[in-house]
C-alpha cells in the first residue's frame, strides 16, 4: 500500500508540474488522438476502451531504443523479462515469469498470424524474430490474459506485431549497423506502387557473437514478402510469405555440448476482408508456417532434429447494432504436426487439431461507461473442451481519467512435448512422458487507471492484478527418467505502472514500475523467483537544438531465477543503454547515422550464471531513397 500512495502521490505532483508548464509547450504536440488498438478484442478500440492494460511501441520508439530485436525491445514493457541468450534456440521475452526456456505462456503474432513454435513446447524466441525492426510499424502488447479473444496460448498476454503498409514504404530502404561482440547487421526494402496497392520486398541478417561465456556465432537470415490489393469496392487482399534461416550457438563455449543448430521456417498467409456494409464487415484468414530443426550434441549421441507445420484458418464477422452496441465473433481452425524419431522415438507425426469459436460484445451503457464481455470455446484433440470468458468494465469518471476493473479465466492444454515425449540419452530413457498432465488454468482479477492528458502531456495506465494459477505443468526431475506433472498451484499478484510525461517540446519521458509477487510458487523445497519483485525503467528521448536525437535507457531488476539455470541462480540485473542519432537529409532523401552503447555499466548475468552480457558500441548507417 505504500507504494500505491507513492505512486498517487507522484502522478499528482507531476500532474501540478505538468500544468505550470503548459503555457510554453506547443499544443500541436499533444493534441493527436487516442491511439487506436485492434488486438485486444479483435474490434479497433481505443486506448480507453480495450478491456485490459496494453501497451504501444510505435515506430518512433522502436527506432530510439537501438534494440536489435523485439525481445530485446520487450524489456521496456512493464512486468517484462527479456533474454538475449540465443540458447534457446533464439532470444525470449516473458511476463510475469520466466517459468521454462521457451516462454509458452504467451501469445505472439505477427499481422494476425501467430507465430509461436509447436515444436519447442508453444515457444514464441523463434516467433519473435519473424519480421526486420524496420518493417515493423508498431507493437501492441496487451499485459494480461487475453485467451478470451486468442485461445490457449494467450494465458499470459499477447504480442501483437503489425508491420508497415507496402504505400507507406515505397521506393528503396538500406540499413548498415556494425559493432563490437561481432555485430554485422544488415537490411535493404523494395516497394512498387501498383495501379491498386503496393508490394514490399525486404531482406536481411543479423549476426554477431553471442554472450561471453556461450559458445556464440549466431546469424539469422529472413527474407519478407507483403502485397496489399484492393480490387474493387470493399474488397482488400493482403499476401504475406517469408523465410528465415537461423543458425544459434549452443552450449558453454569450450564445452563438450558446445555446437551449432539450426532453425529454418517459412510461411505463407492470405488476408482477405470485405466491408458489407456501413457497419459490418467480414475477414479471412488462411496461414501455412513449416519447421525445420537440426541439433546434435556428438558427446552424448543425441539430436534433437525434426520437422513441424501448422495450418490456420479464421474468420471474424464484425457488426454494429445501434449506436451503443458492436460485436465481433468467429471461428478458427488450426491443425498442428510434429515428426521427430529424437522427440517422440516414432516416425508417424504427432497431430494436434484446435476448433475455436470466439466473441466479443461492446456495449456502450451510457455516456461514461462501456461494458465488453466474451468468451472462447476451445476443443483440442489432446486435452478436450474449454471455454475462456472474460468480462470488464470501463467508467470514464472525468475527462482524460478512466477506471478499469474486470475477471477473466484462461486455460493452457499441455503441449505435444509434455504430453508425449519420449527421449532417449545415449541409449538410455531420459523423458518419458506418461501423459497424465491436465491443461493449466488461470483465473485474473485486476483493477486500472488510465489516464491522458494531452494539454499537460501526460498519460499513464496502472495495473493492479492477481493471477491464480491451478495444476502448473512442470517436468519432474525426482526420478531415472524425466516426465510432466501438474505439480502446483500459486497465484501471481502485484501492481504494474507507465506512464508518459511530455515537459516541453521535444522531449519526452517514460517511467514503468512492477510490482510482482510470486512468493508462493515452489520448487521442490525452493522458492522459484520467476520473476523480480521490483523491476523499473526510465526513459528519456530528447531532440537536441543541433539536430541530434539523444536516447537515454535505464533498467533495475530484482533479484530473479535465470531461464536456463533452475533454481541455481539468484540474479539481479542492471542495464543503462544510450543513442545519438544525427538526421541525415539531401534532397527528397533522408536517412540516420546512429551511435549506440548498450549497458553502460559492469556485465551482468543472462540466461545462465556463466552467460555475460558486456558493453557494446554499435554505429547504424540508414538510407532511404
Amino acid at each position: 500500500m505504500l507504494r500505491l500512495k507513492l505512486f498517487f502521490a507522484f502522478i499528482i505532483g507531476l500532474s501540478v508540474a505538468s500544468a505550470k508548464a503548459r503555457e510554453v509547450i506547443s499544443e500541436r504536440d499533444y493534441l493527436d488522438d487516442m491511439p487506436i488498438v485492434l488486438s485486444v478484442s479483435r474490434l479497433p478500440q481505443r486506448l480507453d476502451e480495450t478491456p485490459g492494460a496494453v501497451t504501444v511501441l510505435d515506430r518512433g520508439f522502436i527506432r530510439s531504443s537501438g534494440a536489435r530485436d523485439v525481445a530485446d525491445l520487450l524489456r521496456w514493457v512493464p512486468g517484462f523479462q527479456a533474454s538475449t541468450s540465443f540458447e534457446a534456440v533464439a532470444p525470449v521475452a516473458s511476463y510475469h515469469g520466466g517459468f521454462d526456456q521457451y516462454s509458452n505462456r504467451m501469445q505472439v503474432q505477427v499481422d494476425g498470424r501467430s507465430v509461436y513454435s509447436p515444436y519447442f513446447i508453444g515457444g514464441v524466441g523463434s516467433g519473435l524474430q519473424t519480421v526486420a525492426m524496420q518493417d515493423i510499424e508498431r507493437i501492441e502488447v496487451l499485459r494480461g490474459s487475453n485467451s478470451a479473444s486468442y485461445g490457449a496460448r494467450a494465458m499470459l498476454g499477447v504480442v501483437n506485431i503489425v508491420t508497415r503498409q507496402p504505400q507507406d514504404t515505397l521506393g528503396s530502404k538500406f540499413s548498415l549497423t556494425r559493432g563490437e561482440g561481432g555485430i554485422f547487421d544488415t537490411q535493404a526494402s523494395f516497394g512498387w506502387g501498383l495501379a491498386s496497392g503496393a508490394v514490399r520486398l525486404g531482406v536481411d541478417r543479423r549476426a554477431d557473437d553471442g554472450l561471453l561465456g556461450a559458445n556464440g556465432q549466431n546469424q539469422l537470415n529472413r527474407v519478407n514478402l507483403r502485397a496489399d490489393v484492393r480490387t474493387d469496392a470493399g474488397n482488400d487482399w493482403q499476401l504475406r510469405a517469408g523465410m528465415t534461416a537461423l543458425t544459434s550457438g549452443k552450449g558453454q563455449f569450450g564445452s563438450i555440448e558446445a555446437r551449432s543448430a539450426q532453425l529454418d521456417t517459412s510461411f505463407i498467409q492470405l488476408d482477405w476482408r470485405r466491408n458489407l456494409d456501413m457497419d459490418s464487415d467480414l475477414a479471412v484468414s488462411l496461414s501455412q508456417t513449416q519447421e525445420k530443426y537440426a541439433d546434435t550434441i556428438s558427446a552424448y549421441n543425441l539430436n534433437y532434429d525434426g520437422v513441424s507445420s501448422n495450418t490456420t484458418l479464421t474468420t471474424t464477422h464484425t457488426f454494429r447494432l445501434g449506436a451503443e452496441k458492436r460485436i465481433v465473433w468467429g471461428g478458427e481452425f488450426r491443425s498442428e504436426s510434429i515428426v521427430s524419431k529424437s522427440f517422440y522415438n516414432q516416425d508417424n507425426a504427432m497431430v494436434t487439431e484446435y476448433s475455436r469459436i470466439f466473441g466479443n460484445f461492446e456495449w456502450r451503457l451510457g455516456t461514461d461507461w462501456l461494458l465488453n464481455a466474451g468468451a472462447l470455446a476451445e476443443h483440442s484433440s489432446v486435452a478436450g473442451s474449454s471455454v475462456a470468458p472474460r468480462v470488464m468494465i470501463n467508467w470514464h469518471f472525468l475527462p482524460g481519467h478512466t477506471l478499469r476493473a474486470g475477471a477473466s479465466r484462461a486455460y493452457r492444454p499441455p503441449s505435444t512435448f509434455e504430453k508425449s515425449a519420449n527421449l532417449y540419452l545415449m541409449g538410455a530413457p531420459y523423458i518419458l512422458a506418461s501423459g497424465n498432465v491436465t491443461p493449466e488454468s488461470l483465473k485474473v482479477t485486476e483493477l486500472g487507471y488510465l489516464v491522458d492528458l494531452p494539454k499537460n502531456g501526460l498519460s499513464g495506465d496502472l495495473r493492479v492484478f492477481r493471477e491464480a494459477l491451478s495444476g502448473f505443468i512442470r517436468q519432474q526431475n525426482n526420478t531415472p527418467t524425466r516426465d510432466y506433472a501438474n505439480d502446483e498451484d500459486f497465484a501471481i499478484q502485484g501492481w504494474e505502472y507507465q506512464l508518459k510525461w511530455r515537459p516541453w517540446s521535444g522531449a519526452q519521458l517514460i517511467i514503468n514500475q512492477t510490482y510482482t509477487d510470486n512468493s508462493s510458487m515452489r520448487y521442490g523445497t525452493g522458492t522459484a523467483y520467476a520473476a523480480p519483485k521490483m523491476a523499473s525503467s526510465l526513459v528519456w528521448m530528447q531532440k537536441l537544438s543541433c539536430g541530434l536525437d539523444l536516447t537515454l535507457m535505464h533498467q533495475d531488476s530484482g533479484t530473479a531465477t535465470l531461464q536456463g539455470s533452475g533454481l541455481g541462480s539468484r540474479v539481479a540485473m542492471t542495464r543503462t543503454d544510450l543513442r545519438l542519432g544525427w538526421p541525415l537529409r539531401w534532397g527528397a532523401h533522408t536517412g540516420e547515422l546512429a551511435l549506440t552503447l548498450q549497458n553502460l555499466g559492469l556485465p551482468y548475468q543472462d540466461y545462465d550464471p556463466d552467460y555475460l552480457f558486456l558493453k557494446r558500441a554499435l554505429i547504424t548507417l540508414r538510407l532511404d531513397n
